[in-house]
């Protein structure tokens, strides 16, 4: 397990180190005392900046969510037709969850089991529900296929997108990692490829 060094402590270090340990260890299984031992700090360290674990999850999870709702507000996904914008959210979606790699993935784990769980989940969800929106408008302006459920390709697009988290592993400055030496482009071009070339009506 990572553990900081102390004289590089910083509230976001602290944050970094939790959201390690709770994929590590899931969130439930995790006790301050495990993050006051991966931070090398002690737990009345921690306590000075937050009340508990749960703000520390609740700071994790908020910094995913945020990346993930500012692609809509971005100019690309309000202007153009719904494939354009859908593409370029999709485009983004891969790009965001690349460089907050622990941060959604954290975010992709929690269960529901306290209120900050509940509240991420039902967040994610309305992230989804807009994202969706998008894929029904571009199937109705007859630019994506009509012969796949708007819903059931939506779950499709998301299960292709986050099972990312599961293999990619960023490595040295180009972002070349993984197994496969996959660089960070090459992810997000295939993944554009992959949905459109499947989501779009032949010509």
């Amino acid at each position: 397990m990572t553990t900081a060094k102390r004289d590089t402590y910083t509230p976001e270090t602290l944050l970094s180190v939790a959201v390690q340990v709770f994929i590590e260890r899931g969130y439930d299984g995790t006790s301050m005392e495990h993050l006051s031992k991966a931070a090398g700090i002690s737990k009345s360290s921690i306590y000075h900046h937050v009340t508990g674990k749960e703000e520390l999850l609740r700071r994790a999870v908020s910094r995913a969510l945020d990346e993930l709702f500012g692609i809509l507000d971005e100019e690309r996904a309000r202007v153009g037709t719904a494939a354009e914008r859908l593409e370029y959210v999709v485009r983004r979606m891969v790009e965001v969850l690349m460089a907050e790699l622990p941060y959604v993935t954290l975010l992709l784990r929690v269960r529901g089991n306290t209120g900050t769980e509940r509240w991420a989940l039902e967040r994610r969800r309305e992230f989804d529900h807009r994202v969706a929106a998008l894929l029904k408008d571009a199937a109705a302006e007859g630019d994506v296929r009509a012969d796949v459920e708007v819903r059931l390709a939506t779950r499709l697009v998301f299960g292709m997108i986050n099972s990312i988290v599961e293999w990619y592993r960023p490595e040295g400055p180009d972002g070349r990692g993984g197994a496969s030496g996959t660089g960070e482009r090459e992810v997000v071009d295939a993944v554009v490829r992959l949905v459109f070339g499947g989501l779009r009506k032949a010509s």
